[in-house]
């Protein structure tokens, strides 16, 4: 993202947050982000639609065009025609474009402000209309079950409790005029040009105020939100660029927005259509949570992506909603060390293949769960508590030794502590592959079975408050060309306190254990030159005299106290 983008963004994210936050000072954050987060994706599919309908006027209005409407043809019947052809649904369904009924687009909405301060409007005066309808949070679900009603895929998602939260009108039409009067179609910021679409601001502020909402939440908001930067690191790493992508856990859905963010970001190197290439990527998704669900479909329905989540929220152990699949990506954060999962159903189910998981932590759970659904040649990355890379509890030693014998832990990487809003257990990333043998799919591996690449990342990243650490670009970049490099065996080595590629035996000597600081080592040198291990063999001995002196001087200072007649 270039500067002026951030810049423009963090502007942004300011005014709305502080604005927000002034209006519905009294709602829990549980409550508040359903308010906000449904009206943002209301500006969002509005905002497309109308889009839609402004090429849809200069294509119906330039002629040679396939659409063009010739006004001779219907002569005083022109307006109406052309009023009537720019509502034929046809024109967005063919463009991925979510059709809005004439009661869900926002100009409706801003009227509703309107409303809201006492303004009496056309289609809210006369006999027969319910009093209701002078509740903004009535026409806003009004505008929901529309949209639900005209978008199958949509059907059950979208937040309909507006009435029932009982906000005042005018507080609701307040929050409308923020969003109407938000700069979404912004072409420059500080005199700058801007390359950015409506589309893409919307989906920024959306991915934005989750991640303000998992702060605000806490523990339990924390749950479903999962740092950009830890989700950036892994995609950049998988490179998902085509094929099937699956998260068991998904939460609102990071790691399927990433990858297709990824696609675009990498369109020009590639030397592809990013919308071309995006079409053959799909994503399939789960979550038990039914908020959290639906926060996840709205997600992708303001980004266009095709999603397949299930008919509903379901629990990944004891009801997949995908038995089937086996996908290119997997990807997850599912809680960490989760207690309360096991049920004596999942007695002898054939995702075990390589130990029975302890009763009272799903994390090898999980593990499993992914690795059963993972494609021949697929690679899938997993954020787990940093116990899993050495616990022998409760059969985890010797599923860990089995997926290690077995070949297929390509990569573990140990983070920084601090980066989860809803945890302060340390953390780290596994990655994990059935195919470690050369082979070309799009992208170039080597041959690197019977090898592990270890990541000490502990030492990156930064305090972007006094609470939580983030990653920079640089950081992830360090990370990703690292594993890459040595995927492809090209202009890889080994770096103290940072990197190591180890074998099979060097795990075999460490009883297993794949914590990154065993293998890794600590760094070579430090900035004055002198290698580590020498300066902490010199600075031993300098400080075993600095005792000795500190005991002689201790002993001349009693016997000096002594002679004043002092006795200590």
């Amino acid at each position: 993202m270039h500067q002026v983008e951030q810049q423009f963004f963090n502007d942004l994210e300011k005014k709305l947050w502080t604005s927000a936050n002034k209006l519905l000072p009294s709602l829990d954050a549980a409550v508040y982000k359903h308010v906000i987060l449904g009206l943002v994706f209301l500006k969002y599919v509005s905002d497309a639609f109308e889009e839609r309908q402004e090429e849809l006027r200069i294509q119906f209005t330039t002629e040679g065009s396939d659409y063009f409407i010739d006004a001779t043809d219907y002569g005083i019947g022109y307006e109406q025609a052309f009023a009537d052809e720019l509502e034929v649904r046809d024109y967005y369904i063919e463009k991925n474009v979510f059709w809005v009924p004439v009661e869900a687009r926002w100009q409706m909405l801003r009227d509703c402000a309107k409303l809201a301060l006492g303004v009496e409007l056309p289609w809210t005066t006369g006999e027969g209309k319910p009093e209701k309808m002078r509740s903004a949070g009535w026409l806003i679900d009004n505008a929901m079950e529309a949209i639900e009603r005209e978008n199958p895929k949509l059907k059950n998602i979208l937040d309909k409790r507006f009435t029932q939260l009982q906000i005042e009108s005018h507080k609701l039409g307040e929050l409308i005029d923020l969003f109407s009067n938000a700069n979404f179609h912004a072409k420059e910021f500080n005199g700058k040009p801007l390359n950015l679409k409506s589309k893409d601001i919307l989906g920024h502020v959306y991915e934005y105020f989750l991640g303000e909402f998992a702060l605000a939440e806490g523990k339990k908001g924390g749950q479903y939100y999962t740092p950009k930067s830890i989700v950036t690191l892994i995609v950049e790493m998988l490179q998902p660029f085509k094929g099937r992508v699956y998260d068991p856990a998904m939460g609102s859905g990071g790691f399927f927005v990433q990858s297709e963010e990824f696609i675009e970001a990498h369109a020009t190197e590639r030397h592809y259509r990013a919308e071309e290439q995006k079409k053959k990527i799909s994503v399939y998704g789960q979550e038990s949570n039914p908020t959290t669900w639906r926060l996840a479909a709205m997600n992708m329905a303001i980004r266009g992506i095709d999603f397949n989540f299930g008919k509903g929220p379901a629990d990944s152990f004891l009801n997949d909603l995908h038995p089937d699949l086996r996908a290119d990506f997997v990807m997850a954060n599912p809680p960490f060390n989760m207690k309360e999962w096991w049920n004596e159903k999942l007695t002898g189910d054939p995702r075990w293949k390589h130990g029975i998981p302890p009763q009272g932590n799903a994390n090898f759970a999980w593990l499993q769960h992914m690795l059963y659904h993972l494609a021949p040649s697929g690679s899938l990355a997993l954020l787990l508590a940093n116990g899993s890379m050495s616990s022998n509890t409760n059969n985890e030693g010797e599923i860990r030794k089995e997926l290690i014998e077995r070949d297929l832990v390509e990569c573990m990487v140990a983070l920084p502590g601090q980066l989860f809003t809803n945890t302060q257990i340390p953390a780290c990333i596994w990655f994990l592959t059935k195919n470690k043998g050369e082979r070309e799919n799009g992208l170039k591996y080597a041959n690197r079975k019977g090898r592990f690449l270890f990541i000490d990342a502990r030492q990156l990243g930064y305090m972007k408050d006094r609470v939580l650490r983030d990653f920079t670009l640089d950081d992830i970049h360090k990370i990703t060309r690292t594993f890459h490099n040595w995927q492809k065996n090209e202009s890889y080595e080994d770096i103290s306190g940072f990197c190591k590629s180890a074998t099979l035996e060097n795990i075999r000597k460490n009883s297993h254990v794949l914590t990154p600081g065993r293998y890794v080592g600590a760094l070579d040198e430090v900035d004055d030159g002198e290698l580590f291990a020498e300066k902490m063999t010199r600075l031993t001995v300098q400080l075993k005299g600095q005792f000795t002196q500190s005991t002689e001087l201790e002993k001349q200072i009693k016997q000096g106290l002594a002679g004043l007649g002092y006795a200590i």
